[in-house]
């Protein structure tokens, strides 16, 4: 199926909202990348639909327990087998989810990201084909924020891990310029293709939607947001993004 059927059978949409098929496109094509949308924009679309057209487990981390309920309960209703790996199983639980994992069952799995680098879950994402990394809820990388989660430090660190880099995508609403760390500091989504944070690798792409519209800039960076985060800052010796604020 091409991401328009998908979108139709499983989602029952017609057409994507806005900068949505720009971050599928980028995903597909095999880029990092970094989403900022409003709340209620349809985030979880751009890396769910990915998701079930890649070869391979997805893995979204999720700092909510309930979210990822939500967003578990929700697929497996529209058709699509999904599980979450979080401290809300119990043990048994937790082993007998993994195992139906590595049987290839689940094209998605939410995990906190305290799991990440446990033995366990390391065990299985050693020995399993992980084609994304998808961090939603990004912000919580920034220590300057209410909502930062220590554990999302680790991220790098796991997907380095690896034996294959998977694509990473993180997703957020949240542009304050707390967070302009986020590439500098934590997330390999803007990071050097050796691991350094050092800008843009070409095989990146961003989005940005400071509510009713947004952009997409290659190899690029951001000028100022509406609430006057700087990109620049995010994206060290790249040129400005042309057009200026939208």
């Amino acid at each position: 199926m091409d991401k328009y059927q998908v979108l139709k059978q499983y989602f029952g949409y017609d057409e994507f909202r806005e900068g949505q098929e720009l971050l599928i496109d980028s995903i597909l094509s095999g880029r990092d990348t970094l989403g900022i949308m409003p709340t209620g924009a349809g985030k979880s679309l751009c890396f769910q639909i990915p998701a079930l057209m890649m070869e391979g487990i997805t893995l979204v981390i999720s700092p909510l327990i309930s979210l990822m309920k939500d967003q578990v309960e929700a697929l497996n209703q529209a058709g699509i087998h999904a599980a979450y790996l979080n401290s809300s199983l119990t043990a048994s639980q937790y082993y007998r989810a993994l195992a139906y994992a590595r049987e290839g069952r689940y094209p998605i799995i939410y995990v906190a990201p305290e799991r990440l680098v446990t033995e366990e879950f390391l065990d299985f994402a050693l020995n399993t084909k992980i084609s994304m990394v998808a961090v939603d809820e990004a912000h919580c990388v920034s220590q300057w924020g209410q909502d930062f989660r220590p554990s999302y430090l680790k991220i790098v660190e796991f997907i380095d891990r690896l034996n294959v880099r998977p694509v990473v995508s993180a997703f957020t609403a949240t542009a304050t310029k707390e967070v302009r760390d986020i590439g500098q500091r934590a997330l390999p989504v803007v990071g050097g293709a050796d691991g350094t944070h050092d800008g843009l690798r070409p095989s990146e792409s961003l989005f940005r939607s400071p509510g009713t519209e947004g952009q997409v800039c290659d190899h690029e960076e951001f000028p100022g947001t509406a609430s006057g985060t700087e990109w620049r800052d995010l994206l060290p010796d790249q040129k400005k993004c042309g057009g200026g604020q939208r």
